[in-house]
Formats: structure tokens, sequence, C-alpha cells
């Protein structure tokens, strides 16, 4: 089974379940690194995680992957928090951290630019577009599926 399979088989067990606890299911990677790794990033948006909620989500992962026997080599699995540059990827998280800093790198480039860091001033769910302001370039509209990355940033 692919990487990517793995990753939406592991997604659409997770999301579920994180939001029952009351969490966001932010990321999922898996990939091989000096062995393979799985990563599920969690949030909650008043105050964080913790060590009680990477647990808990870490068991109820554990039971399904041994229950549907998806992966059949050996690997380390690790539920954290995506730290303080977390990723950005839905609209709703844009909405979410209005007026923060945001770095996001587009497909391709825009005056020459592939990278832009400025204060998120605007998202648009409808339209799937974000305004930026940007340092040294004022305002600048990105529509989501023009940008290959996004995170907050310091």
């Amino acid at each position: 089974m692919s990487a990517d399979r793995i990753i939406r088989e592991i997604e659409g067990f997770a999301r579920p379940i994180a939001e029952e606890m009351g969490l966001e299911l932010v990321e999922v990677q898996f990939r091989q690194e000096s062995g393979w790794v799985l990563r599920i990033f969690i949030d909650r948006e008043q105050g964080g995680v913790n060590v009680d909620d990477c647990a808990a989500v870490s068991r109820q992962v554990s039971v399904f992957l041994e229950a549907e026997d998806l992966i059949s080599h050996a690997y380390t699995l690790e539920v954290s928090s995506p730290g303080a540059e977390r990723p950005l990827k839905r609209m709703e998280e844009f909405v979410r951290f209005m007026n923060r800093r945001v770095r996001i790198k587009v497909h391709e480039p825009i005056n020459g630019e592939y990278a832009f860091l400025g204060t998120l001033t605007a998202a648009d769910i409808e339209q799937k577009q974000i305004v930026l302001d940007v340092d040294n370039a004022g305002l600048m509209t990105f529509d989501l599926d023009a940008v290959a990355k996004a995170r907050l940033s310091l």
C-alpha cells in the first residue's frame, strides 16, 4: 500500500476520533527517515495539546492500525503538537489564524518570487482566497490552489 493511501486511511479514522476528543487533526505524515515514521499532529483551538492528549490519540490510532494491518513493515508512531509554526491547509485554518504572521510558498512564481511572509488580513472561504499584507510589498491576494505550503510564522 502506498504512503499516500496509508495517510488517507489514517486521516479518515483519526479525524473523527480527534474531534470527539475536542482536538483537531492538523496533519498526518508517513515517511522514511532512518526508518519509517508515522507522525500525527494534533491541536486544540484553546490552550493547545498536552501529553495526555497525544497519548490518547496514539492509543486509538495504534488499535486501529493493529486491526486494519495497514502497514506491513516496522515503523515508529509519533503523536504531537504541530508547534508554534504549524501548517495551514484548510480555509477554516486561515480564518482561525487571521491577523497572524504567515509564510506561504506558491507553486508558480509571482513577480519572480515563490515565498512570501506577511500578516494574514483576510480569508474568503467561498472564493478560496487569502490576503496577506506582505512585508515590503503590501496587500497580495492568493488563491488557495496556488499555495504549495503555508504555515504560521513567529
